[in-house]
């Protein structure tokens, strides 16, 4: 069989935090409250994402990853993971804040839980008005200042907050503390992951257990990166038409494309899949004569084996991702 851009079926979850801006901006179908988030594209166990439509209808990226190897994901890439897809693509919809939280690296978390590390990015696509995130801190710390501040119950004044608007993107280490604040709706890439250290969650009961959430404090103090940094947001070219990077890490490359008019993308040269996540407007993709629509809030996997596209809007934006 030869493969073709793949939709998935996304995975919603229900979040302390969630709203339902999923559903009114994103125009996601679920029936549930307070969902936070969409998995868009997952190899997580037990929230693996299926096929929504072609002849791979119904497969999980395993099944797909198993059957067609580096046809799927590049030769170098199955080299690398093998079976598993080594993203996470998210969308999140922050209602009230998150909890303060830290991940840990690949080494403490190969070490601890058997996983990957949790490096990832951020691209706000709303913020309401005064919206903010915390990320990193204000100044160096060291492990007993930011105990005080934590038993004090006044991290926040130790922590780099930022205010955010539409388009800002972050990038977040493993290591690098940090939130969302309510009225965000972002899209999240990640390394296949679902190992996070809550350092402080306000002192919220869970409507669904009635209880406090577990908090991960004494993990979270060997994984944390003290250290302050002098510019936390990625800063990105935004030329129509062309290929804007936005981020370059060991674990993902991420490009933004602002396209009016037509726009031809070679990935010969990438031996990966390639991800688009539209953030904003819609557009067509061709691909050997067929047209694929893509729209705000939706996610599409390119497998490797396809080389050319061609995509075609009025005026929309996306995020490429690739390995």
């Amino acid at each position: 069989m030869e493969l073709y851009p793949l939709k998935f079926n996304p995975v919603y979850s229900y979040r302390i935090w969630g709203g339902d801006k999923l559903k009114t901006v994103l125009n996601k179908d679920y029936t549930q409250d307070s969902i936070g988030e969409s998995w868009e594209i997952s190899d997580v166990e037990n929230n693996e994402t299926l096929v929504s439509e072609g002849p791979l209808k119904g497969k999980s990226l395993k099944e797909l990853i198993t059957e067609f190897k580096g046809e799927l994901v590049g030769d170098n890439v199955y080299k690398t993971f093998g079976n598993d897809f080594p993203l996470l693509i998210k969308f999140i919809d922050a209602k009230t804040p998150l909890s303060i939280q830290v991940h840990p690296s690949n080494e403490l978390a190969k070490e601890r839980h058997n996983s990957f590390g949790k490096n990832e990015m951020w691209y706000v696509m709303e913020a309401e008005e005064g919206a903010e995130l915390i990320i990193g801190f204000n100044k160096t710390t060291n492990k007993d200042n930011y105990q005080k501040h934590l038993n004090n119950s006044t991290l926040r004044n130790i922590l780099n907050i930022e205010k955010v608007d539409k388009g800002d993107t972050f990038y977040i280490p493993t290591g690098r503390v940090h939130a969302i604040g309510a009225g965000v709706l972002l899209a999240e890439i990640q390394q296949t992951s679902d190992i996070t250290y809550r350092i402080y969650d306000y002192d919220r009961i869970d409507k669904t257990t009635g209880k406090k959430r577990e908090l991960h404090t004494d993990l979270a103090l060997n994984a944390i990166d003290f250290n302050f940094y002098e510019d936390y947001r990625s800063r990105y070219s935004k030329e129509i038409n062309s290929e804007n990077e936005l981020v370059n890490s060991p674990y993902f490359k991420t490009n933004f494309l602002h396209i009016k008019g037509e726009m031809f993308r070679d990935l010969k040269q990438l031996d990966s899949f390639v991800i688009y996540i539209c953030v904003e407007g819609i557009l067509q993709m061709s691909y050997k004569n067929q047209n694929i629509s893509l729209k705000k809030g939706e996610t599409i996997l390119i497998p490797a084996t396809i080389e050319t596209l061609e995509l075609c809007s009025n005026n929309s934006k996306l995020l490429e991702v690739h390995y």
